[in-house]
């Protein structure tokens, strides 16, 4: 029997669907049906649990955030996912867009720079019991070449531009969804598209995320 909790925070996740996600034109079904399986409030501090479903992000730690429902909602379907791709994820932290893309997608492999963070995601999504999530401490703008090429790739920080490797590890016809920075009108989320040997880039809206640090990234706090 769920306790009472458990009951509020259910009905708080199905009215993040049809209170934030429907009403902004996320449409896809296998996307809406990932959220509202995927338990958010497990991925933020307990203190916080009661704001999971909000329409904002939520502080994680390292001065991190876990990012709006709307921005993941939207980003994941920038991808067009149709099940079974393999996706990388640049910025693993409390491992929540990592299990909505896992909903989805066949295998997702996600770089986090903060050790702390992505041993808390890797409990986290191993108590869910997510298997097909794999996760590495490192250079997130050096992606994860190992496994390349990905049919997709989501970027959660901010960069000055966009990263070369994350490109070349970009399969032909896949999407990458990254916010860019734009000097003094702030951040614009980007989409790359690999058509052969052709990069097609076009912007989405505006945005706001913590910085993308790393070689190809900010080599220093913005």
């Amino acid at each position: 029997m769920k306790t009472p909790i458990s009951i509020d925070l259910d009905k708080l996740k199905a009215a993040m669907v049809t209170e934030q996600l429907i009403p902004r034109n996320i449409s896809d079904k296998i996307i809406l049906e990932a959220f509202r399986k995927v338990p958010r409030h497990e991925f933020v501090p307990e203190d916080l649990r009661q704001s999971a479903y909000n329409d904002y992000p939520l502080p994680i730690g390292e001065d991190q955030t876990i990012s709006q429902p709307y921005m993941v909602a939207l980003m994941t379907e920038c991808l067009k996912l149709k099940g079974g791709e393999k996706v990388l994820e640049i910025g693993t932290g409390s491992g929540y867009q990592a299990s909505i893309l896992a909903e989805i997608a066949g295998d997702v492999y996600s770089v986090e720079r903060f050790k702390a963070l992505a041993d808390k995601a890797s409990g986290v999504l191993n108590s869910l019991g997510y298997r097909n999530i794999h996760i590495k401490v490192g250079d997130g703008t050096l992606g994860w070449s190992e496994f390349a090429p990905y049919d997709g790739i989501v970027v959660t920080a901010g960069a000055p531009s966009i990263p070369d490797s994350l490109v070349k590890q970009l399969k032909d016809g896949g999407r990458l969804i990254i916010p860019i920075d734009r000097g003094g009108f702030g951040q614009v989320l980007t989409l790359v598209e690999r058509v052969g040997p052709t990069i097609r880039t076009s912007d989405i809206c505006a945005c706001t995320f913590v910085p993308l640090i790393g070689k190809e990234g900010w080599s220093i706090l913005p």
